[in-house]
């Protein structure tokens, strides 16, 4: 894959490297304005973030490490509840997919003590029906491990989760059946699932966790209890409800929520469009606290952020909207004898403001607008009821204010500006009454370059411009942005 991205130079030179194996003195060469992101397990995580280097040298350091998920069945829930069986193939799926060395795998399925049995029994029929083998060979739904250190290090784990959980299933002596040509045994460890009868107080399935395709099964008598047992794990990237009682949801969620980067409310009415335990969100901002890492999903514009050094910068309006090549309120604006909307996108320039003449507003302007669009709220239309509002008399429809505001600002004939692609950020900040006066300010505010597809007919930019309606007092009456899609005169 990484020969792929590099080949494709879709990226800088030297911007991606792949290291398989050690890094050596790596990092010692760090300075002040690196960045160390780690995903792996806790333990090599924790011995990272304690680099000498790092630490003299403040290095900012995004850990999201293995922990030790949960997956809570509620009380509710009967076994003949499609919720049931959500439940039985999320555990399973996160058990077999990647052989279960995901960070995001269900280590913990906390179950209600009643149905224990019916959850053991349902584990088992799934479990089953799970082929492992080669993964290239149809059918096969479970392949290798990534290498047979990984074996040995799950057959340790197991071992010492034996010493305080009961095997039911699978295990280090456990026959394996696989599928395909030249597959071989140390390759593989089988589905494995362990049942702790005393959570509370026993802390080894809490704290040690065997990274591959191993879960322990584990009862609670009450949503506390339940929740008790989620936190037990000391900070986990994702915990799952599988519930279709929404109050039962909201009591684990907002119990267990503080331990957990991500929580997921799983049932019949999402289960088709759910991305499922193991598939983190990386858009958003979540990791998980404590033995989690404490650091956050990366994925997105957002997480470019994670990146850069961000500096604030202080000074006038004027020298940030240089700085920033954004208009900021206040800053000394530039205007000419041609209208703004006459100009192509390359002339205009981030600043340049055009104010309009002024307009009356008359009843005639309320009684007319309230006709076109249907609204006729009392406070246009009933000087009685206007009174006793917090208006004090009759106002105009706000939104006859923004389209007032739009033709006086409009040039009309054909030109650069094609189109109108939206407003933002609308407020509507002072009434107008009637009789009041209104005039516009336009501010260039922004300009966004715009790539030409086959399709355009010319190239294009988005601006973005500062709109204020202001009364004959100079008191700003609407504040809003509007993008307009204006030509390019060059590619």
């Amino acid at each position: 894959m990484v020969e792929e991205i590099v080949a494709s130079k879709l990226l800088p030179e030297g911007a991606i490297q792949l290291i398989c194996g050690g890094v050596g003195d790596l990092l010692d060469h760090l300075n002040e304005q690196d960045v160390v992101t780690f995903t792996g397990s806790a333990t090599t995580g924790k011995k990272l973030r304690c680099h000498p280097n790092i630490i003299d040298n403040s290095i900012p350091f995004n850990m999201e490490a293995d922990s030790l998920n949960c997956s809570i069945l509620g009380e509710s829930v009967c076994v003949d509840d499609p919720e049931f069986g959500l439940f039985i193939k999320e555990i399973t799926t996160e058990m077999t997919a990647k052989a279960g060395q995901k960070c995001t795998a269900i280590r913990r399925a906390i179950v209600p003590v009643a149905k224990v049995n019916a959850v053991i029994e349902a584990l088992k029929e799934r479990l089953n029906t799970v082929v492992m083998g080669d993964p290239n060979v149809e059918g096969v739904g479970m392949g290798p491990l990534v290498a047979r250190a990984q074996r040995d290090d799950i057959r340790d784990t197991v071992t010492a989760l034996g010493q305080h959980c009961e095997v039911i299933y699978g295990g280090n002596n456990a026959p394996m059946d696989l599928v395909g040509d030249g597959v071989e045994q140390h390759a593989f460890y089988p589905p494995t699932l362990l049942y702790c009868g005393t959570p509370l107080t026993t802390d080894a399935p809490h704290s040690i966790e065997a990274f591959g395709p191993v879960s322990t099964l584990m009862p609670y008598d009450s949503i506390d209890q339940a929740v008790a047992i989620a936190c037990m794990g000391r900070g986990s990237l994702v915990g799952s409800v599988v519930t279709y009682d929404d109050h039962e949801a909201s009591q684990i969620i907002m119990g267990a929520a503080a331990f957990h980067g991500r929580m997921l409310v799983l049932n019949r009415d999402c289960a088709k469009e759910s991305t499922g335990h193991g598939s983190p969100l990386p858009t958003l901002v979540h990791g998980g606290p404590g033995r989690a890492g404490g650091g956050e999903e990366l994925g997105g514009s957002r997480a470019i952020k994670h990146y850069m050094q961000r500096t604030a910068i202080q000074g006038s309006p004027t020298s940030l909207m240089a700085i920033t090549r954004e208009y900021m309120p206040g800053a000394k604006t530039s205007s000419t004898d041609r209208h703004p909307f006459r100009k192509y996108f390359e002339e205009l320039l981030v600043g340049e403001s055009l104010t309009t003449h002024r307009r009356t507003v008359t009843e005639a302007d309320i009684v007319n607008f309230g006709c076109l669009s249907g609204d006729h709220f009392y406070a246009h239309f009933d000087e009685i009821a206007a009174k006793d509002s917090l208006f004090g008399q009759r106002v105009a429809h706000g939104y006859f204010i923004i389209s007032a505001a739009a033709g006086m600002f409009v040039d009309p004939a054909p030109g650069p500006v094609l189109a109108n692609y939206g407003l933002e950020n609308l407020r509507f900040v002072e009434p107008v009454h009637i009789g009041d006066t209104i005039q516009v300010k336009i501010t260039v505010k922004k300009k966004i370059k715009k790539d030409k597809r086959p399709e355009d007919k010319s190239p294009t930019g988005v601006v973005l411009w500062d709109v204020q309606v202001s009364n004959q007092h100079q008191v700003i009456v609407a504040l809003y942005d509007i993008l307009t899609l204006v030509e390019r005169k060059h590619l």
